[in-house]
């Protein structure tokens, strides 16, 4: 073999569980490099409750969703759960009255009562071309899995303007930034402003084992190094799994969001009409009371639900 290969397979594990894999397969120097995703249905979590949201980003988010119109992006690297959350999304606003269509490459998992188009570019259908054909097939929500270039970031702006609620993907690596990629994609500043409602970030860190989690002794400064506060900095218990049999001795079992997410408020519009940079759209979003994705790391980290080293692992100092 000497090209990439792109694979699934699907198995059956007994009582009834399915398993998908995704794998992929890269020609390397001594064979070949083969890399497997598992995809457990059974494990499909879409209660929003339970991703990982606090309780007044949920509410932030649950209102932006229930907007008649307008646009929701989630971002974040791949694997970082965006999918499952804009699922989770959808589950939330998946009723008989509401007509729902979704363009994804590939359809990880079948969701009762959801138009979803599986992406074949080979034969011309990509993002662009099902969103166009959406359009004509009187959707009242409408969410494309990653917005890719200037034409089907065009064609999902001006739908959300005219009465759609669009969900879509980029990866970039926090909100703010967001609205760069999209105005160095080519769209105004004007249509930015007018159709986005919500940006989210996000990341998955490790949880830790429920079985073998301890107190461990970290010093104040490293707290404060973090981002801890320091006058929060004596009153902050830290917690680092031992190893078990349960978690295979890796002291993590299970993985939860840690999001960051960016109302797209008058203030935020206004910086955006007036061609802020990130940075300040980033310190003008804080001031809003947005929670970056550190903020978020560290509130999961005061609560025992993660260690110290994840929160450097996964998310960059603010």
């Amino acid at each position: 073999m000497r090209l990439p290969q792109d694979g699934r397979i699907k198995l059956k594990m007994g009582k009834g569980k399915e398993m998908d894999f995704r794998v992929s397969i890269c020609p390397v120097l001594w064979g070949e490099k083969t890399v497997m995703r598992l995809l457990d249905k059974s494990n499909l979590q879409l209660d929003m409750t339970k991703l990982g949201f606090e309780e007044s980003i949920l509410r932030s988010f649950k209102e932006a969703i229930n907007k008649p119109y307008g646009m929701i992006l989630v971002t974040g690297p791949t694997g970082s759960g965006k999918t499952t959350t804009l699922y989770s999304t959808l589950s939330e606003l998946n009723k008989s009255t509401h007509n729902i269509s979704t363009a994804e490459d590939p359809i990880e998992y079948n969701l009762y009562g959801i138009n979803q188009v599986q992406m074949h570019d080979e034969i011309g259908l990509n993002f662009s071309a099902a969103l166009r054909c959406f359009l004509r097939q009187d959707p009242d929500i409408i969410m494309v899995g990653e917005i890719r270039d200037f034409e089907t970031a065009e064609i999902a702006v001006k739908a959300a303007l005219t009465g759609h609620l669009v969900l879509s993907t980029l990866h970039t690596n926090d909100a703010p930034s967001t609205v760069s990629r999209l105005l160095n994609m080519g769209i105004e500043p004007f249509l930015v402003a007018s159709s986005v409602n919500l940006i989210g970030a996000q990341r998955l860190v490790r949880k830790l084992c429920a079985d073998c989690k301890a107190p461990v002794e970290v010093t104040r400064q490293q707290l404060i190094d973090i981002g801890i506060p320091p006058e929060e900095a004596d009153s902050v218990k830290p917690m680092r799994g031992q190893g078990c049999r349960t978690c295979n001795n890796t002291g993590y079992k299970g993985r939860i969001a840690v999001y960051e997410i960016m109302v797209a408020n008058d203030e935020v519009k206004e910086f955006v009409l007036n061609g802020a940079s990130t940075l300040e759209l980033k310190r003008e979003a804080i001031r809003q009371g947005m929670k970056t994705l550190r903020m978020s790391a560290l509130t999961k980290f005061r609560e025992g639900m993660t260690s110290l080293e994840e929160v450097v692992r996964v998310t960059a100092p603010d």
